[in-house]
């Protein structure tokens, strides 16, 4: 993972705020149905590896969206805050988080086969499917 990059955020209302210290720019984009229903789009994300510190924890609302992640969103503002992985707890979060971060570029769409046809991005990237997904998250649980 790229580790040239770290960043402070913070939620809608600022009740929450956010340091990252492993953000990848080069992000990615899941097309699942579940962040779809999540988000109302795809799902624009960086990882954020481990080191990711946060204040107004108390503020913080967990959902277990998966058997290998979890999601979370600010109790008082809704803002989305991240998509966690159980077992590394490693965070992806949402680019629009960390207005600061240069040099971002997109690097790979999930779930490509369940991108709705009214909407395409014309980006070149690397693509995975659910079928992919699922068979790779079979062996990380």
């Amino acid at each position: 993972m790229n580790t040239d990059t770290s960043s402070r955020g913070n939620c809608l209302c600022g009740q929450v705020k956010i340091t990252a210290n492993q953000i990848n720019p080069k992000f990615t984009v899941c097309h699942c149905d579940t962040c779809r229903q999540w988000g109302g789009g795809p799902f624009f994300a960086v990882q954020c590896g481990t080191e990711v510190e946060f204040e107004g924890a108390e503020n913080i609302q967990e959902y277990q969206s998966s058997a290998w992640a979890s999601r979370a969103f600010c109790k008082n503002c809704g803002t989305h805050l991240y998509y966690r992985l159980l077992k590394t707890n490693a965070y992806n979060m949402p680019v629009g988080i960390f207005s600061s971060i240069q040099g971002l570029v997109m690097d790979m769409q999930y779930f490509i086969d369940k991108r709705p046809d009214y909407y395409c991005l014309a980006n070149q990237t690397k693509e995975m499917t659910e079928a992919e997904i699922i068979s790779y998250f079979a062996t990380q649980m």
